[in-house]
């Protein structure tokens, strides 16, 4: 008997809802919220009120798209947490609602694990290779950085992890100081490509064990721009290039050694990589050099699941609902949580 779930994802700013039946993806829709752009970060406050407007036409639009009735849903997955708290709330809120309306059980998803599944879910003729049980996979988001040592769906263990910044947030924010549009990370990808990587000397963290640090990485980049700025007023618009490939590789050099190490640690060769910061390319490029330098099986997820987006809430949730792990409906979503 096949297996339909339709999937709410609400943990930001990004209002979405897919279908997945029997594992492979049948529709995946995104809203996104550019009233953020305004203020160079998230506004908990819009982000909630933007997902009670958009999520009654994101579901209804993946239930269009994926071609089923309401009534061939078998139940519903969404994300519990973590996330912001008025986000959350609305879309737990709606997939109470709806589970309720048709009498079919829901699946809470944890945002990260979902994450990390998101090299499971399978797409229609396309060719599906996802990583073998055990491996290890760097979460890299603008909210976490993490290594986490997978050894099922649903068996995960965070093996370092960020102290204070993530690698996403570290992007974000010094983006913001040069005065690049929000979000930062793809816009000083873009313009890394084409500056000199080595034109500036950045601090990296001496953080001992697999956990990460980019707390002093963003403070050393603050001074260097402080201090070039008391010469030059015009300095960030004349090394812009420079500046954001030297942050970059800096970012992905602080990633890769701690991978590194846990790969020697562990023993563990097969690698994936999830979150919105698997989409970098320098990151990507890094994966496939140490694939080829040190013989890691690699996995590098589709861009259109990098960021958030609820196909991978509803993998998640299929796996969930073949367990048997169901959710009641009194539980309430949480801001924060480790894996």
């Amino acid at each position: 008997m096949s297996v339909t779930i339709l999937g709410i994802e609400s943990s930001c700013d990004d209002t979405s809802s897919a279908v997945i039946r029997d594992g492979v993806l049948l529709s995946n829709v995104i809203a996104g919220q550019a009233v953020h752009e305004a203020y160079g970060g998230v506004v908990p406050e819009l982000a909630s009120r933007a997902h009670q407007q958009n999520i009654v036409p994101v579901v209804s639009e993946a239930i269009k798209r994926a071609g089923i009735d309401k009534s061939e849903i078998d139940a519903i997955a969404f994300t519990r947490g973590p996330g912001l708290m008025g986000s959350l709330l609305v879309g737990t809120s709606f997939a109470k609602g709806l589970a309720s309306a048709l009498n079919i059980p829901m699946v809470d998803v944890n945002h990260l694990q979902a994450h990390v599944l998101a090299h499971f879910i399978q797409q229609p003729d396309a060719e599906f290779n996802p990583p073998k049980f055990p491996f290890l996979c760097l979460l890299v988001s603008g909210g976490n950085s993490q290594i986490i040592k997978v050894t099922s769906y649903n068996q995960m263990e965070v093996i370092g992890q960020t102290i204070d910044d993530a690698a996403g947030e570290a992007f974000d924010k010094c983006a913001k100081v040069m005065g690049l549009p929000y979000p930062g990370g793809p816009v000083i990808d873009r313009l890394a490509r084409e500056g000199n990587p080595k034109a500036f000397v950045l601090n990296k963290p001496h953080i001992p064990g697999l956990d990460y640090s980019f707390s002093g990485l963003k403070t050393s980049f603050l001074y260097l721009l402080r201090d070039k700025l008391k010469e030059d007023a015009q300095f960030i618009e004349k090394n812009k290039c420079d500046l954001c490939a030297s942050l970059q590789s800096t970012i992905v050099a602080i990633l890769m050694d701690k991978l590194y190490k846990a790969v020697k640690q562990t023993g563990i060769k097969e690698v994936a990589v999830a979150g919105g910061v698997s989409a970098n390319s320098a990151v990507r490029a890094a994966f496939e050099q140490y694939a080829q330098k040190y013989g890691w099986t690699i996995h590098l997820p589709r861009l259109s699941f990098t960021t958030d987006n609820a196909a991978m809430v509803a993998i998640t949730g299929y796996y969930k609902y073949k367990d048997n792990d169901f959710c009641d409906i009194s539980k309430a979503p949480f801001a924060r949580v480790e894996l």
